[in-house]
């Protein structure tokens, strides 16, 4: 009888080795995808804060409506998070490119326009996902007037 019994203990272990053996790919896969998934959604928001924080200074006053310059380095200091963008000193190229410009808004008042375009780079290469994303966000605002 103790034969027995210590025969199924060991047939029920190894099925569970067995079907972990099975899942463990596909929870790995799992878990990687959610993290990748985590750091876009992050790349999104950071891109998003970047045009906003920039687009806040170029629309003080006619003179920094264009200025692309200023509002790459609040862009810069908003996505500082990023990997990618870390080292950069200009904002001309790839991974990133901003570009501030004096435009007429909706209301036919003066506004600045400013364009955020980052390319995130690629973390986890799953097949089947295009491993690098491209997210342009633009912000519109109004010039304030003294």
């Amino acid at each position: 009888m103790d034969q027995l019994r210590s025969r199924r203990t060991r047939r029920k272990r190894g099925h569970a080795v067995v079907e972990m053996a099975l899942l463990s790919p596909w929870i790995l896969f799992l878990f990687a995808g959610a993290l990748d998934i985590g750091f876009y959604s992050q790349a999104l928001t950071a891109t998003q804060n970047a045009a906003r924080v920039a687009a806040e200074y170029t629309s003080k006053n006619t003179n920094t409506a264009a200025d692309s310059t200023a509002a790459c380095q609040y862009a810069l200091d908003e996505l500082s998070v990023m990997h990618n963008v870390r080292s950069l000193s200009t904002c001309s190229a790839s991974p990133l490119t901003v570009t501030a410009t004096l435009v007429t808004g909706p209301d036919g008042a003066s506004a600045s326009s400013v364009s955020v375009t980052y390319k995130t780079e690629q973390l986890i290469p799953i097949p089947g996902l295009a491993g690098q994303f491209t997210i342009t966000r633009t912000v519109e605002m109004r010039l304030q007037t003294s």
